[in-house]
Formats: structure tokens, C-alpha cells, sequence
């Protein structure tokens, strides 16, 4: 059986087309009356017989060609030709062989880490409480997020606000299974939260420490982007190291990792890896701009620091929550706009609005009206807010607290008790 296709044909057809063209070739050469010239190696009678021998060679060697070499000029165009297409295939394939050889090694490394730490990578389906939608039916909203299995015990690591409000959670594995999860304990001040699953989980991701992470370093992120697209990954590098994300509600997220590897939503308490598969932070937000008509930036993700996260949650899995420092004031942060709608003396600072009474807070003597300036010697300024500054401290630590009171600059002493549950 013979197999035809766009390069090869029949043996019939090519014994008949090589039949004509020695026919033809004989009568051109015998119109001539003169012998062709050979190859510049010296002076040669070429016959007939000898072209149509040249040309039957030629189109034997180059059976994939349905292209005949040109017989005017020396007969050794027809060798020659066959020589330049098999050279240029040849570098044709080197060419190729090269790109492969260059590409192997720099795809190699993402996918070993993908192939690792992936199947701990879970998708976070938070089941937020029943709504009525506007045509008066009851809606159950969903709230997706990203997390990472930690632990052969089913323990899954996401962040606080992935599961915020939330009553029930399911996980979605990578291999699309999904089952029922419970909340263990989260901590909205490091924005950090742990899950459960019971039974077999598909495999359990490492932390590596990411105190050793330097600027430049190459980084993976994985995570269920926009919520439908399960264990998507993208890389990065190490764009900067203890970044301070502000909230003018609460406490900073400090310490964070700076990358710019594509972050998006749905990808918030998802891994962020190292190229040995190691968790080097957990993805917590993206910045595209600072407020309408801002420039909109690129690039400019962030995550928590491994370290933090394997020290919250461990803490979560022991206790439920987090031991964290109490103060006992209500405050706000002191702009140039509310000091001078107060009237007051400075410019930065924690205003106390209100003092819980028997807290640390009340006996160290602070009243509502008093400005914190510092905290055991640090301004409290853009860089550094009265939150993360107390949070640096321990329970039963004796703090100095500079405070602004009218005109007068006073130094108090607050011995930190422990933050109550319903404050966390």
C-alpha cells in the first residue's frame, strides 16, 4: 500500500515525469551541439546520457521536491541545490534544537513548583448569610478566596477577610473535589485566618523563611483567579521587603512583602512560592491606584510574610485566636485637617476619643481629648501608627506613651493587658 501526501507521491507518476524529462533533456542537448560545461574543477564533456543521469540522481535524493533544478549553466546546480535546502533544514532544525535547549531550563524550575506546592492549593468558598435580592427572593452570596493546605491534620491557611462574615465554608481541592470546611479562628489585625477539613487531604505545602528573601528574587503565585479559575499560576519577582500597607480604620499591615507577580482578586489568602515550592508569604492585596484620577499602577502586589503566618497560626490552632496587647482607647489618626478642626496642637498622632473604663489605658490616667505622639520613643506618623506600634509590645510590657494634653507635652506609663476576645 502506498501512502500519498502533499510531499511524497506515487512511484507510477514519478517514473513517467522522469521518463519526459530525459526525452526532453536529450533533444535540448542535441539542438545544441555543444557539451555542457562542468564544475570549476577543471574543464569536463558532459552528455546526454550524463545530464538525464545527473537529473534522475538528483530527483532520486530529493524525492520530497516537486521542483527540478534549472539545467542551464553547470550541472552541478541540480547537487548544488539539493545541498543548499539540506543545509538550510539542517539549521533550520539546529536553530530549533537551540531555542528549546534556552527555553527547557527557564520554564523547567515554574513548573516543578507548580507541580509541588499546586496541589495543596485550595479554592475558599465563603457562604455569606442569606440576603433578600431586589425582587424580594433570598439570595445566598458567595465570597471566593484562595487558601493553603499547611498540615497532614486538614488545617487550611487563608485570609481574614476571605472568610469575614461568613457562617458556612467549603474547599475546592485542585482536582475539582469539594467538600465542607469549618472556621478554626482568624485574626483580622495580621489578616490572617485558618480552616479545617477532615479526611485525606491531596498533599501539604512547606513554609520556607522569609526573612532570608532578598529584592530581585524570582517568586510564584497561585491561587483561583476572579474565583473561577482554579490553581492559576503566575510569576514574579521580590519587588520590595517590609512594605506597610495603611488602613485609616485600623491597624497597618506591616512587614509585607512587595511583589510583581499578577495578583487578582480571588487570589487573596493564596500562596505566594519560592523556587524550591516553599510558602514565602500568603497573598493579601493589590494596589492599582491611590483614589479617582490617581495613576493607575501595575505590578504592585503584596503579601504576608511566611514568618507572620506560621506564628498566627499556630497561635489560631492552639487557642482560636490570637493573645495580642490591650490598650482600651477608641481612637482616630490625627491629620493636618482634623488638627485643625480640633484646634490642636500637633499635626500627627492617635486622637483618644474614648477610654475604657478599668482598662490599662485608665490607670495609666489617659483622658479623652489626649493625642499620643509616640509610643516607647517611635512617632506615630505615615510609616508608623499607634496600632502597630502597640502591637510590637507584650502583654504585661510597661509602655512610655508621649501624649499632647492642651499645651502641655506629658510622658505617661500604660502596662498592656490582654486584647479580649470580642476584640479581635
Amino acid at each position: 500500500m502506498e501512502i500519498t501526501n502533499r510531499q511524497t507521491r506515487p512511484r507510477s507518476n514519478l517514473s513517467w515525469a522522469l521518463t519526459v524529462i530525459v526525452a526532453v533533456i536529450a533533444l535540448i542537448v542535441g539542438a545544441l551541439g555543444e557539451s555542457l560545461v562542468a564544475p570549476a574543477v577543471g574543464p569536463a564533456l558532459v552528455t546526454a546520457q550524463d545530464v538525464a543521469s545527473s537529473v534522475i540522481t538528483s530527483l532520486t535524493t530529493r524525492a520530497t521536491s516537486a521542483v527540478v533544478p534549472p539545467l542551464t549553466g553547470s550541472s552541478s546546480q541540480a547537487p548544488a541545490a539539493t545541498s543548499s535546502a539540506t543545509g538550510s533544514a539542517s539549521a533550520e532544525r539546529s536553530a530549533t534544537a537551540a531555542q528549546q535547549a534556552v527555553a527547557a531550563p527557564e520554564s523547567e524550575p515554574y513548573v516543578a513548583v507548580v507541580q509541588k506546592a499546586g496541589p495543596a492549593v485550595v479554592t475558599v468558598v465563603n457562604q455569606l448569610p442569606p440576603q433578600p435580592s431586589f425582587f424580594g427572593q433570598i439570595a445566598q452570596p458567595e465570597a471566593l478566596g484562595s487558601g493553603v493546605i499547611i498540615d497532614k491534620d486538614g488545617h487550611i491557611v487563608t485570609n481574614n477577610h476571605v472568610v469575614a462574615g461568613g457562617s458556612k465554608f467549603q474547599v475546592i481541592f485542585s482536582d475539582g473535589r469539594k467538600v465542607a470546611a469549618t472556621l478554626v479562628g482568624r485574626d483580622a489585625l495580621s489578616d490572617i485566618a485558618v480552616l479545617k477539613v477532615d479526611g485525606p487531604v491531596p498533599a501539604v505545602a512547606t513554609f520556607g523563611d522569609s526573612s532570608k528573601l532578598q529584592p530581585g528574587e524570582i517568586v510564584v503565585a497561585i491561587g483561583s483567579a476572579l474565583g473561577d479559575f482554579r490553581n492559576t499560576v503566575t510569576h514574579g519577582i521580590v519587588s520590595g521587603l517590609d512594605r506597610t500597607l495603611s488602613d485609616p480604620t485600623g491597624p497597618s499591615l506591616s512587614g509585607l512583602i512587595q511583589t510583581d507577580a499578577p495578583i487578582n482578586h480571588g487570589n487573596s489568602g493564596g500562596p505566594l512560592l519560592n523556587l524550591q515550592g516553599q510558602v514565602i508569604g500568603i497573598n493579601t492585596a493589590v494596589v492599582r491606584g491611590s483614589g479617582i484620577g490617581s495613576d493607575v499602577a501595575e505590578g504592585l502586589g503584596f503579601a504576608i510574610p511566611s514568618n507572620t503566618v506560621k506564628t498566627i497560626a499556630d497561635e489560631l490552632i492552639k487557642n482560636g485566636y490570637v493573645v495580642r496587647p490591650y490598650l482600651g482607647v477608641n481612637w482616630q489618626p490625627v491629620t493636618p485637617q482634623i488638627a485643625s478642626y480640633y484646634g490642636l496642637e500637633v499635626n500627627a498622632g492617635a486622637l483618644i476619643q474614648a477610654v475604657v473604663p478599668g482598662s490599662p489605658a485608665s490607670t495609666a490616667g489617659l483622658r479623652p481629648g489626649d493625642v499620643v505622639t509616640a509610643v516607647a520613643g517611635t512617632k506615630i506618623d505615615d510609616q508608623h501608627d499607634f496600632a502597630t506600634l502597640l502591637l510590637n509590645h507584650k502583654v504585661g510590657d510597661s509602655v512610655q506613651l508621649t501624649i499632647q494634653r492642651g499645651h502641655q507635652s506629658l510622658t505617661v506609663t500604660a502596662t498592656l493587658g490582654q486584647r479580649p476576645q470580642s476584640a479581635q
